[in-house]
């Protein structure tokens, strides 16, 4: 991966950067094997509770092939969100009384989510704050669990004074258009994400800046690690322009990472992830013979069947 500063145009060719095939399965593999997904997220503050977002993460990892799933969110909440994702183990998010996650409690959580779990996913439906900043914060000065960032953990970077130097994290960053404009205004890139000449470019660009991989969402998902760029090229699908469907790819990014899958990168879990979801959303299309209504929980039925059309024979 390149330097966190300067920069240099990104590799992008397709044709000689194939997907990898997934091995197949180990039959004597446990939960144990498959590796442990942490996600943290959920909001328990003020009238704004949202609770959806990191559950359809947590559904998303298991579906994709992780073994087990702790589920960190604010504790008024996370009985809520076991019963929309049963098979996750909760952890509680200590919460002040009107609802914020106390910074010095969650602290410990995190710590202790750090040394537990095979691969972190930090940002479904985790709000704004000052308590949220602190989290962010914590997980990216830490270098030793992968970590998935997305939505309002990405627009929490955008807070952090000298994140260059602050962002040790082995990281995947999945921003939308939006998130990747505050980040990218705050690390003074100059690059239009919704340009399709430019988006290879722009995510080339951030995941040098902060030495790690981004995934550029939106029609032909953009995956760069800075050096090397990748561009989905499957045809865009209307489907999956609604609420959730970008929580489900943060669990699958970090599902496949936490599998600690032998030769795949954080590149290569990010691209096969990108490519995952796009066929499972075109598995629901051609059931459903519709171009909308799908439900961001009926995308995670239909990963499993794309993972198998990706492994190995």
């Amino acid at each position: 991966m390149s330097g966190r500063s300067g920069y240099h145009a990104p590799v992008t060719n397709n044709d000689e950067n194939q997907l990898p095939k997934l091995p197949p399965r180990d039959p004597d593999g446990h939960k144990g094997t498959f590796g442990t997904v942490a996600i943290v997220g959920g909001c328990a503050q003020g009238g704004s509770l949202m609770l959806g977002g990191p559950c359809i993460s947590a559904v998303a990892a298991f579906r994709v092939g992780a073994g087990l799933v702790r589920l960190a969110m604010p504790h008024p909440i996370l009985a809520e969100g076991l019963t929309v994702a049963p098979s996750a183990t909760g952890v509680a998010l200590p919460t002040n009384d009107d609802g914020a996650i106390d910074t010095c409690g969650a602290a410990v959580v995190l710590d202790g989510l750090c040394v537990q779990a095979d691969c972190i996913a930090v940002g479904p439906g985790l709000g704004r704050g000052e308590s949220v900043e602190s989290i962010v914060l914590r997980l990216i000065v830490q270098d030793h669990r992968p970590l998935v960032v997305d939505a309002d953990a990405i627009n929490a970077l955008a807070e952090i004074p000298e994140l260059t130097r602050e962002f040790k994290a082995h990281a995947v960053l999945t921003p939308h258009p939006g998130e990747y404009r505050r980040l990218a205004s705050t690390l003074k890139i100059d690059l239009d994400p919704t340009n399709q000449t430019q988006r290879p470019e722009a995510a080339a660009a951030l995941a040098q800046r902060l030495g790690c991989v981004v995934v550029l969402k939106g029609a032909g998902t953009v995956v760069s690690d800075g050096q090397r760029t990748w561009i989905n090229e499957d045809p865009p699908n209307p489907v999956l322009g609604t609420a959730g469907t970008g929580d489900a790819l943060t669990g699958i990014v970090a599902g496949l990472i936490a599998q600690r899958i032998q030769g795949l990168g954080l590149f290569d879990c990010a691209r096969l992830a990108v490519r995952i979801h796009s066929m499972a959303a075109k598995a629901w299309v051609d059931e459903a013979g519709a171009d909308g209504g799908m439900l961001a929980m009926e995308l995670c039925e239909r990963i499993p069947q794309a993972v198998q059309a990706l492994r190995a024979s």
